[in-house]
């Protein structure tokens, strides 16, 4: 089952300094029908003003990916990693047993987006840590780059305390590509940038969301051309 969540269905929030686009419950958007598909929790499309952020603060228990479409964010937390998050990285945090950490977009001049995930990990109590890696983005080209995954182990790619993988990929204007996995397992798809066709029949724009139950199978397909994130999930 295909089910689509359109991008004006999301949460929209604006504080000034931050645009924040919400796909589950949140924060100050409380859904109690919209918590989470599967481990996946959150789901932020954030947009940062320029020399604005988060201050300081904890999480525990999560896996928080995040990863950079523009501008510059710097991290900076309590077990010592301090790094700046740029278009063609991903960051994943363990927030374990408890971490501090800040973001603040430290251009002088250019908006920041990021798009933040934050996964139920598959225990608690971990081990606070942090990691950040560069993938290739020309990996990306009509093909599913894994940069985020606990099964596949290679460069370029980010370690995460949860049996999931994530995928980005940019296919060609008339392109397709077929994902499969196993039984009794999710599929999230989210559209950053033109347009894509699942299985012949779901329309996702930019911005839209599906969420895939009982599909061994997807097809993709793109007639204008498109960037795409797409996750496999417990």
């Amino acid at each position: 089952m295909i089910k689509i969540y359109p991008a004006d269905s999301r949460y929209s929030a604006d504080h000034g300094w931050l645009q924040a686009n919400l796909s589950f419950s949140f924060g100050e958007f409380n859904d109690p029908d919209n918590m989470n598909f599967g481990p996946l929790r959150v789901f932020n499309d954030d947009y940062i003003h320029p020399k604005k952020g988060f201050g300081t603060h904890p999480h525990r228990d999560m896996e928080i990916v995040t990863v950079a479409l523009k501008g510059l964010l710097q991290h900076e937390d309590n077990t010592g990693g301090k790094e700046v998050l740029r278009p063609g990285e991903v960051q994943r945090m363990t927030a374990g047993t408890g971490i501090l950490h800040s973001e603040v977009n430290i251009s002088e001049d250019e908006i920041a987006n990021v798009l933040q995930l934050w996964f139920l990990p598959n225990e608690r109590g971990l081990t606070p840590s942090y990691e950040q890696r560069a993938y290739d983005p020309q990996a990306m080209k009509n093909d599913l780059l894994p940069v985020v995954s606990s099964r596949m182990q290679a460069e370029g790619v980010t370690f995460i305390n949860q049996d999931l993988t994530l995928y980005l990929s940019e296919l060609e204007a008339g392109r397709n590509l077929t994902f499969e996995q196993g039984p009794d397992r999710k599929i999230y798809v989210f559209v950053i940038a033109g347009s894509v066709k699942l299985n012949g029949e779901a329309e996702l724009a930019r911005r839209d969301a599906a969420r895939i139950t009982d599909a061994a199978k997807l097809d993709i397909q793109t007639g204008e051309g498109a960037t795409f994130m797409l996750i496999d999930l417990p």
